[in-house]
């Protein structure tokens, strides 16, 4: 039996890697050369500078999903927001990590069950290979329940679950307790399927996550994305701008989430990151009519968390 499971997961990952498997755009209903993005705004709750230029964008129709950081301060006011809008795309963002230097953020879950989350100054840690150091699975999964729980009990209806900082694709055990807690709450996770691309991005990255690891996860009855974009380069608008556009223009068939950084041009933002200017780049691309236009011309189709959801065994179960 054991050696029929890995077969069976080595057989996938071969089927995923030599593109001979069908895309999660096909499996959607779309046919093999359409291009669908997901465009994702990431931090949301971080400020109010980040929910600001992410509600604003929601409004525009090309940023269709987002997630929610929520042990931030801001939390509070996009839960409220989430509330009145269900119709939204909103999932959490698990954070595991506290990267700025003055605005900081602690753990949902009680400190004394968390200790390995902390910094000396009793924050999150700074960065992911840090809590990959000093946390354990156990607390881990601790904290990330509070998390959903704490997002589910401020009426918050969530579509999937991401990784702030790639925190959990940093340790097997974590990834693990990753997938563990999205079918526990039946939330799609974010997880590429194994591409020649994601496996080189976790090689670079030097996650441990294997390509048997992530065939996996769709084996399992969640859905995957086919291609995933992280980021791209330049600083100002006009660099942004031309860099999603040259993306938008090489979009590969198949379903690509694009993660962007949103933020207001503000004193409270410039307070909080040096990629400020960034952030709103990033805003004034996905709200630019060109940037809409160029889409259209190119034929490309938007989706969300909540159609990828459809693809869950849970939601194929209630279908038959």
């Amino acid at each position: 039996m054991i050696r029929k499971i890995v077969s069976l997961l080595i057989l996938s990952s071969i089927l995923s890697l030599t593109g001979w498997a069908q895309t999660t755009a096909q499996k959607l209903g779309y046919g093999p050369n359409d291009k669908i993005i997901l465009v994702h705004a990431d931090d949301i709750g971080m400020s109010h500078s980040v929910n600001t230029a992410s509600i604003e964008a929601f409004k525009h129709n090309m940023v269709t999903s987002g997630s929610i950081m929520v042990p931030c301060p801001w939390f509070p006011e996009i839960a409220d927001y989430a509330k009145q809008h269900p119709e939204l795309d909103l999932g959490i963002h698990l954070t595991l990590t506290s990267e700025w230097k003055y605005l900081r953020w602690r753990p949902v879950a009680p400190i004394d069950k968390v200790p390995g989350l902390l910094d000396e100054q009793g924050f999150m840690w700074k960065s992911e290979r840090q809590t990959a150091m000093k946390a354990t699975p156990q607390e881990i999964e601790t904290e990330l329940r509070a998390q959903i729980d704490r997002a589910i009990a401020f009426g918050i209806k969530p579509t999937h679950l991401d990784t702030h900082m790639g925190t959990l694709y940093t340790r097997k055990d974590f990834f693990e307790v990753y997938v563990k807690l999205g079918k526990e709450y039946k939330l799609p996770v974010m997880v590429m399927r194994p591409t020649p691309e994601a496996v080189e991005l976790a090689k670079k990255d030097g996650s441990p996550i294997t390509p048997e690891m992530m065939a996996k996860v769709e084996a399992d009855g969640l859905p995957v994305l086919d291609y995933l974009v992280t980021g791209i380069s330049g600083r100002t608008f006009e660099e942004r701008k031309k860099a999603y556009h040259e993306l938008l223009r090489n979009l590969k068939p198949g379903v690509t989430m694009l993660i962007v950084h949103l933020g207001m041009d503000n004193d409270e933002l410039k307070a909080t990151t040096g990629s400020w200017q960034q952030r709103h780049a990033d805003f004034l691309s996905f709200t630019d009519p060109e940037t809409k236009k160029l889409m259209d011309e190119l034929g490309i189709k938007t989706t969300t968390w909540r159609e990828l959801g459809k693809l869950a065994s849970w939601n194929q179960h209630k279908a038959k």
